[in-house]
C-alpha cells in the first residue's frame, strides 16, 4: 500500500478567516470528486505560523501561501496528476 500524501490546512484566525474555511470544503470536495480520499491525509493545523503570507497550505513538504478556493484546485490537480 502506497504512503499516504499528508495535506494540512492553517485553520488559525487569521488564515481562516482569509479564505481556508471556504478552501477546507473545496478540498473536501475534490478529495470527494475524485476519489482520492483514501489516498490522502488531511488534516488541519491551528497554525503554521506564517499568518503574513497566508492563508497557508501543506501538502507533504511543500508549503504554499495565499490559497483560495480557486488556486487550491489547481494546486491539487498539479499534486494528483489531475488536468
Amino acid at each position: 500500500m502506497a504512503e499516504k500524501i499528508e495535506i494540512t490546512i492553517c485553520l488559525g484566525s487569521s488564515c481562516f478567516s482569509r479564505g481556508n474555511g471556504k478552501a477546507l470544503k473545496t478540498i473536501n470536495t475534490f478529495l470527494e470528486e475524485n476519489k482520492l480520499k483514501d489516498k490522502v491525509f488531511f488534516h488541519g493545523e491551528l497554525c503554521t505560523g506564517n499568518c503574513a503570507k497566508g492563508p497557508i497550505l501543506k501538502v507533504g513538504d511543500e508549503l504554499h501561501e495565499e490559497v483560495d478556493p480557486d488556486n487550491v484546485v489547481e494546486i491539487l490537480n498539479g499534486v494528483f496528476g489531475l488536468v
